[in-house]
């Protein structure tokens, strides 16, 4: 019998050769939707036994141990990201740890696309294709943000100063990358984050 294969969304796209800072697809991250109640102190123990780090409470935040790291997605929602072959196990001992308490633990790993940004110019990138300001003092690494990205909802994590990652669910995932070649082809800089 046959095995379902994983193909991510932007595995037919060439990898951009015109750009001012580097793009690519992150295909290997796992992503578990985990939701539960900040207030209900043996969900927070429970969740915190089986991914081995505490929920972030506010918003906007991230936490991290060893591959697993927690996003802060509103006050009763949290992205878990792990290594995709590790997603399923790891859901599974979520909802063992949780049974019993007002919860729900998904592997959610093929629901979205992360596109990675790395370089000086990642932030101007990502100011042509939001409102948001990223020369804001708050946009420190890892910073969470949903955000409308190029008229498109989207998630948003500084990971460091010129990293940034974008999730963008799957079926956006080919009109986000055309977004971000276009907003990131060399000759379209604006120069904001230049040294002077």
């Amino acid at each position: 019998m046959l095995e379902p294969q994983f193909e991510s969304a932007l595995a037919h796209r060439a990898a951009p050769a015109n750009t001012y800072v580097d793009l690519r697809e992150i295909s290997t991250r796992g992503m578990i939707d985990l939701r539960g109640l900040v207030s209900d102190r043996k969900f927070m123990a429970a969740a915190k036994a089986a991914l081995g780090v505490d929920l972030p409470k506010a918003p906007r935040t991230s936490n991290s141990f060893g591959d697993v790291k927690v996003l802060w997605l509103s006050p009763d929602q949290w992205l878990i990201l792990c290594a995709r072959d590790k997603a399923s196990t790891l859901t599974a001992e979520l909802q063992t740890a949780l049974a019993g308490n007002h919860s729900l633990a998904v592997d959610v790993s093929d629901m979205r696309t992360i596109i990675r940004l790395e370089g000086e110019g990642c932030r101007e990138v990502m100011m042509k294709s939001t409102s948001l300001d990223f020369t804001d003092e708050d946009f420190t690494p890892g910073y969470v943000r949903r955000v409308r990205f190029a008229e498109i909802a989207a998630l948003f994590n500084i990971v460091e100063a010129n990293v940034i990652d974008v999730y963008v669910f799957r079926s956006y995932a080919n009109y986000a990358w055309d977004f971000l070649l276009k907003a990131a082809r060399k000759g379209s800089e604006v120069g904001l984050f230049k040294k002077a």
